[in-house]
């Protein structure tokens, strides 16, 4: 399966971003999806992860209440809501997805098969 990662920008503290991560190739719906990100200097991060069943979710502690992962499998895309942006969200944004028969979410990213190329997000304080 191919990703592409889209959605990217500059936008100013307090604001909004929706990342999209759009598959081709295969059938989205029997993947867990994640969202990883990397700032300058630093190791790639766990953001967010939604399962194949869309039921499961998980965020890292600095994103719960502000990012929203979905999914809508009839357009084989994952969304990544960003809302209340600041300027520590600043990073170069990931998707990766893994085929799953479990209902779970994975967090590592040794754990996901295949990966998007990155989108940047920036924000302005």
């Amino acid at each position: 399966v191919q990703l592409q990662a889209s959605g990217g920008g500059l936008v100013q503290a307090g604001g909004s971003l929706r990342l999209s991560c759009a598959a081709s190739g295969r059938t989205f719906s029997s993947y867990a999806v994640g969202w990883f990100r990397q700032a300058p200097g630093n190791e790639r991060e766990f953001v967010a992860a939604v399962s194949w069943t869309g039921g499961s979710t998980r965020y890292q502690d600095s994103v719960k209440g502000r990012f929203t992962i979905s999914r809508d499998d009839a357009k084989n895309t994952v969304y990544l809501q960003m809302n209340s942006l600041k300027p520590e969200d600043t990073a170069v944004y990931f998707c990766a997805a893994v085929q799953s028969v479990l209902a779970g979410t994975y967090s590592r990213a040794n754990q996901y098969s295949y990966w998007g190329q990155g989108t940047l997000v920036t924000v302005s304080s």
